[in-house]
């Protein structure tokens, strides 16, 4: 069964399909990722099933995180980019916005330039505190660091 088709289990016939969030939240984008990760397909004798709770594939919330992800900007080959990585916390940028040359986009400023024409390299900060011998100090988190999936 393909992802654009009806399906043909009687659950879902009778619980219908999960409705998209009409204002999309960075929260149902998680949710979403993690859905089409951990609910991916899965072969079988009888053909594909759903690798999280057997039902066949493409289960309800497999079909609902590709419609979250398609209404926020990912297409078919980024979504199934995102099935094969496997990482069920890797993270898509919201607002979504395609990366890509556009006439009509304003180009970013240039780097300064140092002799001979190189960019010149970014101000080095000290690695250690001052006053303080041997002891590295740690970046400022900007973003949690979530485990590896395996």
């Amino acid at each position: 069964m393909r992802v654009g088709e009806q399906s043909t289990d009687p659950i879902d016939q009778i619980l219908g399909e999960v409705p998209v969030p009409a204002p999309l939240t960075p929260e149902d984008v998680r949710l979403a990722v993690r859905a089409v990760v951990v609910h991916a397909a899965e072969e079988w004798p009888a053909g594909p099933k759903c690798r999280n709770d057997g039902a066949s594939y493409p289960c309800r919330l497999h079909r609902w995180g590709r419609r979250v992800l398609e209404a926020h900007g990912l297409n078919e080959r980024q979504i199934d980019a995102l099935v094969r990585h496997g990482n069920p916390f890797v993270h898509v940028p919201f607002p979504f916005v395609l990366t890509g040359s556009s006439a009509g986009r304003p180009t970013a400023p240039q780097p300064p330039r140092g002799p001979a024409g190189r960019v010149a390299a970014p101000p080095v900060r000290p690695a250690l505190r001052p006053g303080v011998t041997g002891r590295p100090v740690a970046p400022p988190a900007t973003r949690p660091r979530w485990p590896r999936a395996s």
